[in-house]
């Protein structure tokens, strides 16, 4: 059996850490797991035993690899991960979607992701230059939700675009034209919010591909956090566009 390298974005396989995301890609992706990478002091652990359940039947080999854990992790009470091959799934054309673009924090990809699937969205497209999805510490501040969800990386929006060409546009901007709740009201669905890097937002040109919508705030803060506008974003819409429930 071939030694696990560090993670890198050149490798074919990435790292679910933590047993709860390693859990969600078995109940969602378990023909791509391939190994379990356990630590002895971790196998009383409740998750980690419904973990080696899951693996052992599937056949999913497992190991002790607290050295890998500890490396990937940079923790030490990472008591499991599976490796498993990466794999590329494209929104689906018939839900509305989330663009993130130019996304830098891994953080904050991760928690939007979640966001994003708490209300309902399952389909994510980023742009280039962003973070790496399968990072895994973008996977672990997803907690999982990844897995639930359809993600591709473009080059460029205009590629998307060019994939999604008739879809209507709703770029979340600091200068938007109109106020979440109007544009929401009016939306139609299914459609595309889109959000900008957490440090320049989206650029002034995103205006004019559809409806630019403005999130009311205090004149007390500059800028609401990334994952805290998509949250707010994706809660309203969800809303008005009834796929809070939607699978």
């Amino acid at each position: 059996m071939a030694k696990l390298e560090p993670y890198s974005k050149k490798l074919d396989y990435s790292y679910a850490l933590g047993v709860f995301p390693a859990l969600k890609l078995m109940e969602c992706h378990p023909e791509k797991a391939f190994r379990l990478l356990l630590r002895p002091d971790g196998l009383e652990n409740q998750g980690v035993v419904k973990l080696r359940e899951i693996c052992g039947k599937l056949g999913v080999r497992e190991e002790m690899a607290e050295k890998v854990l500890r490396r990937e992790s940079k923790k030490d009470n990472c008591f499991a991960a599976v490796a498993f091959e990466k794999y590329d799934l494209a929104p689906d054309p018939s839900r509305t979607h989330a663009v993130l673009c130019q996304i830098s924090d891994g953080g904050n990809a991760g928690t939007a992701m979640r966001s994003l699937l708490g209300f309902g969205l399952h389909d994510v497209a980023l742009v280039r230059p962003c973070v790496d999805v399968f990072d895994p510490h973008v996977l672990r501040a997803s907690m999982g939700a990844f897995f639930h969800m359809r993600v591709r990386t473009y080059d460029h929006f205009q590629e998307y675009r060019l994939q999604y060409p008739h879809r209507p546009l709703y770029p979340f901007m600091l200068d938007g034209a109109k106020t979440l709740d109007a544009v929401a009201d009016a939306a139609q669905f299914p459609c595309t919010l889109i959000f900008g890097n957490e440090q320049t937002g989206l650029p002034s040109e995103f205006a004019q591909y559809g409806q630019s919508v403005l999130i009311p705030q205090s004149g007390e803060v500059d800028s609401l956090n990334l994952a805290v506008a998509v949250s707010v974003g994706a809660y309203v819409f969800a809303q008005k566009g009834g796929f809070l429930h939607e699978h």
